[in-house]
């Protein structure tokens, strides 16, 4: 026990003291920070200030259009009307958008007795939300014209046709009915998910590549003489935990202190407002210390069979995998968390880290699924270990020879 504890406050100084550790620390969060703020900022005013041509047969559904897309305040488009229009003014102004005067030209033609049919040309594929826009307000228009020539008064046919807002609110299992904010919810789970997997898994990669380079060097020849393997692998397992723990600790504060500021808190109120429940804040340690052990004992018995980083590196790709599985099914979660497949996954051990956090972002689940499934990791974990350690107290000391199937299988005969 006294071996396992030093070598686990040799790991945790050996990592806080370098410069990687502080490095991390103190830039992850800042280049976070950037690329959110750079997200932000491009994503203003994204779709609007286009110049469009509307061409049409019919003048008044132009016009209609028209009106609908000056309205919308967020878009600040200019638009410019061509009604009626012919194939040759269609042609020229398609001319318009390749010479880059106009940004877009919307074809409508309305025959008689038929549905009308219509084409949007320009010159970016990419333009999404103008082309949404110009969708919205042409069916808009279309609906609002159809009631006004059966005889309807057209204030009436606005008011018929205007957009409804839902506000939408949480009814949870205690009794009590909160507002809530579905887009809110699916970030914050999505945030807590990822600092979760990359967070497990940058200290389970830290423990492999300790494990190589101090099998390379042979410091491990020396390290064995006042030790035995298990307490070896054990130190190190708990002193880079630690070190996980210390800097989640710390960007956890910095977080708190950042979000209680008077900026923070007015740029996080109304629609934007995140809310953390005791629940989330007691798991997120809990579920970072099962995922880290599970993930950090995988990677230390593939560490163990491995020469060389570059051929731990060939490997990470499968130990990974359950990690992408959970991002793969993160639009089921949200929209269903309590289905069989979002039931199944929380459980599942190497999914259940990111999987519970996503769930919880849009229902807390029952305290029995908590409980079935933090036992399943404990059990998952000790199973891992038990393999990982038998391969360590062999692998750590071979060299030069291929860890192939049988021969793995005969060091977990031999230990």
């Amino acid at each position: 026990m006294r071996n396992m504890l030093l070598i686990a406050r040799r790991e945790y100084l050996e990592q806080v003291r370098s410069r990687a550790f502080r490095m991390t620390t103190i830039g992850l969060p800042a280049v976070f920070a950037i690329i959110i703020g750079v997200s932000y900022l491009s994503s203003l005013g994204l779709g609007s200030n286009r110049h469009v041509a509307i061409a049409a047969t019919d003048a008044v559904l132009a016009n209609q259009i028209r009106n609908l897309l000056v309205d919308d305040k967020t878009a600040k488009a200019r638009v410019d009307v061509i009604a009626p229009a012919t194939e040759e003014q269609r042609t020229a102004l398609v001319k318009q958008v390749q010479a880059g005067a106009i940004d877009g030209v919307l074809w409508v033609e309305t025959p008689a007795g038929k549905t009308p049919t219509a084409t949007y040309t320009a010159q970016s594929s990419g333009d999404f939300i103008t082309t949404a826009r110009l969708k919205s307000a042409l069916n808009h228009a279309l609906v609002d014209e159809r009631l006004t020539a059966a005889g309807m008064k057209q204030a009436a046919a606005e008011a018929l046709v205007s957009g409804v807002s839902i506000s939408s609110f949480q009814a949870k299992k205690d009794g009590s009915v909160v507002k809530s904010n579905p887009e809110a919810s699916l970030w914050k789970g999505y945030l807590m998910a990822i600092l979760l997997s990359m967070t497990t898994m940058i200290y389970g990669m830290n423990v492999a590549r300790s494990i190589i380079q101090e099998k390379t060097s042979r410091i491990f020849e020396v390290m064995l003489a006042i030790a035995k393997p298990g307490d070896l692998l054990a130190g190190k397992l708990i002193g880079v935990g630690a070190v996980g723990l210390t800097q989640i600790a710390i960007w956890l504060v910095a977080g708190a202190a950042i979000l209680f500021s008077p900026f923070a808190a007015a740029m996080m109120s109304g629609e934007y407002a995140v809310h953390i429940s005791w629940t989330e804040a007691v798991l997120f340690p809990i579920y970072f210390l099962l995922g880290y052990l599970l993930y950090s004992s995988l990677f230390a018995g593939l560490a163990a069979t491995c020469e060389t980083e570059q051929e731990l590196q060939m490997y990470m790709p499968l130990a990974a995998a359950p990690t992408w599985l959970s991002f793969a099914l993160i639009l089921l979660i949200i929209n269903d968390s309590n289905s069989v497949w979002s039931v199944a996954a929380s459980l599942f051990p190497p999914t259940a880290p990111v999987i519970m956090f996503l769930r919880m972002s849009a229902e807390i689940p029952p305290a029995w699924q908590f409980a079935l499934s933090i036992s399943l990791m404990v059990f998952s974990i000790w199973v891992v270990l038990w393999f990982s350690t038998r391969l360590y107290r062999v692998g750590i000391l071979m060299y030069g020879k291929r860890a192939t199937l049988p021969e793995l299988l005969r060091w977990l005969r031999y230990s």
